[in-house]
């Protein structure tokens, strides 16, 4: 089964970086992305998604370090809907990607196209349950094993 998102777009909001009882970090900020295309009349037309993003551990630092309102970025992670209970008791859910990966793609000299800022990843969530507290559990994003059941270095590979 493949679950995983990849989105380019623009921060709505700086993001909001906080602790979790055991410490680990966690940023959180929603992303806009807009699909433009060209309608039967000729105008164009556009439809603008916003999604919320969450990334863990040194990651969500980095973020917190270098992201703000508008900044342009590429994210990469898995859908993840969680579910809790509001002040009166009712279930809530809300539907996020939890980023694994993510690259800048402002200049740092603000506007300029391309990237002059590295690429981060190894971001993934760490903490067990449905929401962000918890004891720890494993990688979320564990390597896979090679096709045949091996470390997936390629020596296993029978070609």
């Amino acid at each position: 089964m493949i679950n995983k998102a990849i989105l380019i777009g623009n921060l709505g909001a700086d993001p909001e970086l906080r602790y979790t009882q055991s410490g680990t970090q966690v940023a959180s900020f929603r992303m806009a992305t807009t699909e433009r295309w060209k309608g039967q009349d000729g105008q164009t037309q556009e439809q603008t998604e916003w999604h919320r993003i969450v990334v863990w551990g040194k990651l969500a630092e980095i973020c917190g370090q270098y992201l703000h309102k508008g900044s342009r970025v590429y994210i990469e992670g898995k859908i993840q809907t969680r579910k809790w209970q509001d002040q009166s008791g009712a279930d809530r859910y809300t539907t996020e990607i939890v980023a694994r990966e993510m690259k800048m793609l402002d200049s740092r000299s603000a506007g300029g196209a391309g990237s002059d800022y590295p690429e981060y990843g190894g971001g993934g969530r760490r903490s067990g349950g449905g929401g962000y507290g918890g004891q720890g559990g494993g990688d979320p994003f564990p390597e896979p094993a090679g096709p045949y059941g091996g470390s997936g270095s390629g020596e296993d590979v029978p070609f």
